[in-house]
Order: structure tokens, then sequence, then C-alpha cells
């Protein structure tokens, strides 16, 4: 069997670390230096693609639907909201690290059909917790997934957006009727009493990592 090998480098602002993309024939993998595990796998992106379609379907019948998404990563989230969604559509996604959005517009970016190029995508690179704070009642539906949970894994400026005054932050920027998503890797009920607290209804789903019914169990938070 082929080896990974690695062919870039991404240097995630304000950590002091770095990203890696490493590629084995046409599968991908994004990995934190000096980490063993993986944090995106271009073959397992079955709860990355739920995210999307969880929460755009609420409001995908909206004319000019606008949705945020919190993350780049490989692009699947981008992808499934883009499918979901109409052509009158806007899908802003905030991603942090420079490198990420290089590599999905070159080599990477075909593992989830180069879903940077569809007209109705809008890149934000920076903070997503910026962007939030900038744009209240922005957004039809907001779509979080820059961890492997509700904590700052890539870098521990994101506790914020987990926080009780992050998610009021994220409830202000949603327009009436909108819909908070939270992908996680795993449940944490501390979290969900906290989105309790800041008054939303909350839904919790279990997904599969890899469909049909496969892989490891993730976790979404729908909120509203």
């Amino acid at each position: 069997m082929a080896k990974f090998e690695m062919i870039g480098t991404a240097s995630i602002p304000g950590k002091g670390s770095e990203l890696r993309l490493l590629q084995r024939n046409d599968e991908f993998s994004i990995r934190i230096a000096g980490t063993a595990g993986e944090l995106m796998n271009t073959r397992l992106h079955g709860s990355e693609d739920a995210l999307a379609e969880l929460a755009c379907q609420r409001i995908a019948e909206r004319p000019g639907a606008r949705v945020l998404v919190g993350g780049l990563g490989m692009g699947f989230t981008l992808a499934a909201a883009l499918q979901t969604l109409g052509e009158d559509a806007e899908v802003v996604v905030a991603e942090l690290v420079p490198g990420v959005v290089e590599w999905n517009r070159g080599a990477l970016g075909a593992a989830a059909g180069h879903p940077l190029a569809d007209p109705r995508t809008r890149i934000s690179v920076g903070d997503v917790g910026e962007l939030l704070r900038r744009e209240p009642g922005g957004f039809d539906a907001i779509m979080l997934d820059v961890d492997n949970g509700p904590e700052g894994l890539t870098r521990r400026e994101n506790d914020w957006l987990y926080s009780s005054k992050g998610l009021a932050c994220a409830q202000q920027a949603l327009r009436p009727d909108g819909v908070l998503a939270v992908w996680s890797a795993g449940e944490d009920p501390a979290f969900t009493e906290r989105l309790r607290r800041v008054g939303l209804l909350v839904e919790t789903v279990t997904v599969r990592a890899h469909r049909p019914g496969k892989g490891a169990r993730h976790c979404i938070w729908l909120a509203c």
C-alpha cells in the first residue's frame, strides 16, 4: 500500500504550530504537526456533509438565503451547503488559516468538487468569531466546524466560540428563525446546557463519519 506523503504545510495564526497536508493516491489527510492523529480525511466526510444538510434544509426555501460556514476544512461542508441551497443563496466561509484556502484552490479542491469556484461562495480569511461580531442579523444559518468539538483544539482562542458569550454572539448573528449548527466528534452534555441557557431550543443529532451508516459516531447540535 502506498504511503502518505506530505505535500504542504500551513501555519496556524497565533498558535505557533502548523497544519500538514498529506496525500496518498487520491486520498488527502490534514494533521496538526507533532500529533499522531488526523483532523480530516477526504474518505471520511459523511458528518461534515450532514452538518450543512441538516442546517440548510431548514432555510433552503428562503429567497436569498445567506449562511456562514465556520471552518473550510476540506470543503465538504461548503459543497453540501451549495448543493442544498438555491441559486440565489450566498455562502460565506470563514477560514483562519490562509494555507487551507490555497490547498482547496489547488489539488485538494477536487475531492469536494471545487466548491470555492462556485459564484455563490464568499471567502473571509480570519477568525469566525470576529465575523460573527461584525454581522448581527447577518445569517439564516451558521455552521461551526472549527475544532473537534466545543473546545479550542486547534487554538485556545476558539474556546470563546463555545462559551455563553460566544453562543450569545452567534445567536445575535442569526436572522429570525435562523439555525445554529455545531459539529463535534462526540457528545457534550455541558455544551447542550450552555446552548439552552442562552435561550436556544436544542436538538442533538448523531451522524456517522462514513456513509452509509459506517464509521465513528459524531454529534451535531441544531439550535434555534
